[in-house]
């Protein structure tokens, strides 16, 4: 993560999944590993939908806003534009 330290401690030189960010924190795309999201959907679907959101590798990311009940989803700004992720499927984006 390339941000000040959240309030749950996250390293600065370590990568995270984006399912475990908080508000505020921002990152670059380190990679997308399917396997990690507990999505319904297939891994292969998963990994094809995150990337025509446009987390690709090298894009900026920012999460913007948490949902009220159990931080879900969370608004997050990749590159230029906002979306918003469900936390499960979030956690197949690595960033660093």
């Amino acid at each position: 993560m390339t941000n000040s330290p959240s309030q749950n401690g996250l390293s600065l030189n370590q990568p995270i999944l984006l399912g475990n960010a908080r508000r505020g924190d921002r990152g670059v795309v380190q990679a997308i590993d399917p396997q990690r999201g507990t999505s319904s959907l297939q891994p292969i679907e998963l990994e094809s939908r995150l990337i025509e959101f446009g987390f690709v590798e090298g894009a900026k990311v920012e999460v913007l806003h948490e949902g009220i009940i159990g931080r879900d989803p969370i608004a997050v700004r990749v590159d230029n534009i906002t979306i918003a992720v469900r936390r499960r499927e979030a956690m197949a984006v690595v960033l660093m």
